[in-house]
């Protein structure tokens, strides 16, 4: 089936034994092209862009081994039976901050952008964090310059703060952490 044709579908991963070798590698592919396409996914253990397996892979597979039901949950588009986006959504454990979580990771291929994707992702997480987490409010901090508060508050994501030049994307290019809330 061409992917054009193909339906989406989404699936929420709770434990590190529901992700198969194929998916982990189709996670750390998309990581990989993502970053080095210009999104705004960087992991704090990778370099700047361009980055590598090497680098990527070692970082799935920490988010993997870190799922749990009630603090991490992976969330994953395909279309056509491959890894189309996905995202995390964690909570901490502390008692001060449970009833919160943070969206974390959200990419989509970039030859798949357009199509809906990242927004069938986000409007599923609501319901993810409240019913599946139990959780009341959700955080996500984006990169200024993308236009990606304006996408996050057509979803109903709310700036909160921002914090000028936090995120130097290269040698003179600073750019604004942007804090974004959503109450569930």
């Amino acid at each position: 089936m061409n992917d054009a044709c193909a339906p989406l579908e989404l699936r929420q991963l709770t434990r590190p034994e529901e992700i198969t070798p194929e998916l982990r590698e189709e996670l750390a592919d998309c990581w990989e092209e993502v970053v080095n396409s210009g999104g705004a996914v960087i992991a704090a253990e990778f370099p700047l862009p361009p980055v590598a397996r090497s680098h990527v892979a070692p970082v799935v597979d920490g988010l993997v081994r870190a799922l749990d039901p009630r603090l991490a949950r992976l969330l994953v588009a395909t279309v056509g039976g491959s890894l189309a986006g996905w995202l995390v959504i964690r909570r901490d454990g502390h008692p001060l901050v449970a009833h919160r979580g943070t969206v974390n990771h959200v990419q989509t291929l970039p030859r798949l952008r357009g199509r809906g994707i990242a927004t069938a992702l986000m409007n599923r997480v609501p319901d993810i964090a409240r019913e599946g987490m139990g959780l009341e409010r959700l955080a996500i901090a984006v990169r200024g310059g993308l236009g990606l508060e304006a996408f996050y508050g057509r979803l109903g994501w709310t700036e909160v703060g921002r914090w000028p030049g936090a995120l130097r994307v290269a040698p003179g290019d600073d750019r604004d952490e942007i804090l974004m809330s959503l109450v569930l």
